[in-house]
């Protein structure tokens, strides 16, 4: 952090126009007192969203959680928030989950600018051990729990308009930098960007998302930065090598980067033991080396064959993921799952590798057919109806602008990175919480096996939205949801074009028993029993095992007797 001159606030409020600083982070961030500070400079009057709850209530914020539980805070919380925005140009000082919620951020997005007051965590953890009234804190590890949220939350965090990396000191430092960036932001005095960043905080294995237009022409300096010297591979198919393998090869070599190219066939066989033997001879004739990286360059199918081959290569070389599929973009470059296919099963061969840096251009989305981004958008659907109903309603009120592209499309791309990086953190390696990003995929998967993958009866996108259509069908049979909820979920898909029935895919000719004996070879199958991902509601996930094989037959039967969509 640069000390200075305190910077003359002067012409900053005026660029708000009826705009509201807003500070997010975490607990003990110090949001409130450097709220206040920030206030005066500016000359606008501070808000503390806690304290007005805490004034409407009439009660404390543990009293309310003590009583209530946090679903209803967090519905008080998001509505009192709305209010304070529509009320004038204001500092406004957020609890640490507000920013967790997509109508929150979407609200403070078209009021506000958001600033994430970032300090290092063991200040966090000096200044909360300070207080005992933390609702979330109430643990009998308070420090790791705290390290735990932290993870989890940094990469929604991340998503704020501005970042100051505050440390412990005077927060009239941090004011000042706050004003510096604000000032930049609002008066011209730094270019405009429309790129996002998202941060996997993995320890020694964190790696940054970015995400934007132009992404590919700038992917050589952003690699040279984390391996300079270093050479590349680039791995990519038949389709998109004619479109992006000059850019990004002209990339590394003005960033002083040597690279060679391997050009697989387009499609989900490529995926294969012959293609991945192909990919490795190919890369250790190239002289790949350890310090040396393995790029992929394409959609899903090319970054899990090339990541597997780098997982494999010398027993693990570092690879760079760029996606060029909206479904690759938010989905299966974002959390090491790495792969091929085998004859019994989709993804029954790989390993966890991750990436050390995700380079997502959504000018490329451009080229994709309106199948192609339907398929992906419904894996971004995924992420509202697992734990952000919030995001589904954004989703559900915005979707044309998603498929239209701009800064609704670009915030649905960050927001699900976001989401995937929360999980993955939590549960890098699919032992509990991370499970629930298969939500649809267990249906899904079997109906792609079923139609050997052939992308002309069937791609993954649009198994997964037949299959999270089916969990929610199968969720209320089950009475764990509602009917309405259920029917919801299956309104949205089938606007935006997507198949919603078993009858839908094309060509499928199989009975009930036939889909349950491919969905027995699901990579998710434990001791010979199934696991699927059901719902309580939307944004009510959760993760069922042991399930009655016969419930899930006679699930099968009934829905295979429904009309298509």
């Amino acid at each position: 952090m640069v000390q200075g001159q305190p910077v003359d606030a002067r012409g900053i409020a005026a660029a708000l126009g009826d705009r509201s600083v807003v500070l997010v982070g975490m607990m003990g961030a110090g949001k409130t007192s450097v709220g206040k500070r920030l206030a005066a400079r500016l000359g606008l009057p501070f808000v503390d969203a806690d304290s007005e709850i805490e004034a409407g209530a009439h009660l404390t914020i543990p009293e309310i959680f003590e009583r209530f539980g946090e679903a209803y805070f967090r519905e008080g919380e998001r509505r009192v928030i709305a209010r304070i925005l529509n009320g004038g140009p204001q500092v406004l000082a957020t609890g640490g989950g507000a920013f967790m919620n997509a109508v929150t951020r979407e609200a403070i997005a078209a009021r506000g600018v958001s600033v994430w007051l970032k300090p290092d965590v063991e200040v966090l953890l000096a200044r909360v051990r300070k207080k005992s009234n933390r609702p979330l804190l109430q643990t009998a590890d308070p420090e790791d729990t705290l390290r735990r949220i932290l993870a989890e939350r940094s990469p929604t965090y991340a998503l704020a308009d501005l970042t100051i990396d505050s440390h412990d000191g005077p927060h009239d430092v941090v004011v000042d930098q706050t004003l510096r960036l604000l000032r930049e932001m609002l008066c011209g005095d730094a270019e405009p960007t429309a790129r996002r960043r998202v941060d996997v905080p993995l320890g020694e294995r964190a790696y940054a998302i970015h995400i934007g237009p132009g992404v590919l022409d700038d992917a050589g300096d952003e690699i040279a930065r984390i391996a300079p010297r270093a050479k590349c591979a680039i791995v990519t198919d038949a389709h998109v090598a004619p479109l992006y393998l000059e850019r990004v090869s002209a990339s590394l070599e003005r960033a002083g980067l040597a690279s060679t190219a391997i050009v697989c066939p387009a499609g989900e066989s490529t995926k294969s033991y012959a293609e991945f033997a192909r990919v490795m001879d190919a890369l250790i004739a190239a002289r790949i080396e350890r310090r040396d990286l393995v790029v992929a360059l394409g959609g899903g199918v090319i970054g899990d064959l090339a990541g597997f081959c780098a997982a494999s290569l010398r027993r693990g070389v570092r690879f760079v993921q760029i996606p060029t599929t909206l479904l690759s973009q938010v989905d299966s470059s974002v959390g090491g799952k790495t792969g091929i296919n085998s004859p019994h099963g989709k993804n029954l061969v790989g390993a966890f590798h991750q990436p050390s840096l995700v380079l997502a251009d959504s000018g490329a989305l451009d080229t994709l057919s309106a199948r192609e981004f339907r398929a992906g958008y419904a894996e971004v659907v995924k992420y509202g109806l697992i734990d952000d109903p919030g995001f589904f309603e954004f989703l559900e009120a915005r979707w044309r602008e998603v498929f239209a592209g701009g800064p609704a499309r670009a915030e649905a791309i960050a927001v699900s990175c976001a989401a995937k990086a929360r999980v993955v953190v939590a549960d890098e390696h699919e032992q509990g919480e991370r499970a629930l990003l298969n939500l649809g995929h267990t249906f899904g998967h079997a109906f792609e096996s079923l139609c050997h993958y052939d992308s002309a009866r069937l791609v993954h996108g649009e198994g997964v939205a037949v299959g999270m259509a089916c969990a929610f069908r199968f969720s209320r049979d089950l009475g764990f949801c509602s009917g309405q909820d259920a029917t919801r979920v299956e309104a949205h898909l089938k606007a935006v074009g997507l198949p919603t029935h078993i009858r839908d895919i094309r060509g499928l000719d199989a009975d009930a028993g036939t889909i349950l004996t491919a969905m027995r070879q699901d990579k998710k199958v434990e001791r010979g029993k199934l696991t699927f991902i059901l719902a309580k509601g939307i944004g009510e996930s959760f993760i069922a095992r042991d399930l009655d094989e016969a419930s899930v037959l006679a699930f099968l039967k009934r829905d295979l007797e429904l009309p298509h969509s």
